[in-house]
């Protein structure tokens, strides 16, 4: 398993609202288009959810009155099962200060983890012409319990009109999948290449 696909939300959880435009809609379709992307590459890609509905709907297991906390629970039970070389958790931001925009990608405390965040941030700046770094998060649930190197994208604020209209329309989210999509071979390069300049123990003695 190469690449697993976290389709923030789902089901009775929409996530981050405007109007009738719903953050659960938005990350299914552009995880969809990145899936097509990735495989069609080579990479052995899954999603957790290729519909609208909540995982929490499929954890039987957990004893827990929060959907949730069975939600999240849901999706780290799947990454430990696949053990995915990555995962990329895709969501959507919102603000009350309308003028807010563009993608922030949020990554755990570790190498692998910060180098995929900050490839990924790269290519979405680009796209979206905006200067943002990659932000540290220690409060998140999915990042502090990952088994692998895990980031969560904000792909834009669904409150600023043209974040709004980029994510919701079908030409823009695929650009959004590719600048994703393109960012995750960079993060395969630059590990092949760290990996093949380390020493080995034989070298190391």
């Amino acid at each position: 398993m190469d690449v697993l696909i976290d389709v923030g939300h789902g089901g009775v959880d929409g996530g981050a609202t405007y109007g009738e435009v719903l953050e659960k809609n938005i990350t299914l379709e552009v995880a969809k288009i990145l899936y097509k992307q990735l495989s069609m590459k080579g990479y052995n890609v899954v999603l957790n959810r290729d519909d609208d509905y909540a995982l929490s709907e499929e954890n039987n297991w957990l004893d827990n009155p929060s959907r949730h906390r069975k939600d999240l629970a849901q999706r780290k039970h799947l990454a430990e099962a696949l053990s995915p070389k990555i995962m990329v958790s895709l969501h959507v931001n919102t603000s009350s200060n309308a003028a807010i925009r563009g993608p922030i990608v949020l990554y755990q405390k570790n190498n692998q983890s910060f180098m995929l965040a900050d490839t990924v941030q790269h290519s979405l700046n680009n796209l979206f012409k905006t200067s943002e770094l990659p932000l540290l998060r220690k409060n998140l649930y999915l990042l502090n319990h990952s088994i692998c190197p895990t980031i969560l994208i904000e792909m834009g604020f669904i409150s600023h009109h043209q974040d709004r209209e980029w994510m919701t329309t079908p030409a823009y989210q695929t650009r959004i999948a590719s600048a994703i999509g393109s960012a995750i071979d960079t993060y395969f390069i630059l590990l092949n290449q760290t990996s093949r300049s380390e020493p080995s123990p034989e070298e190391a003695d």
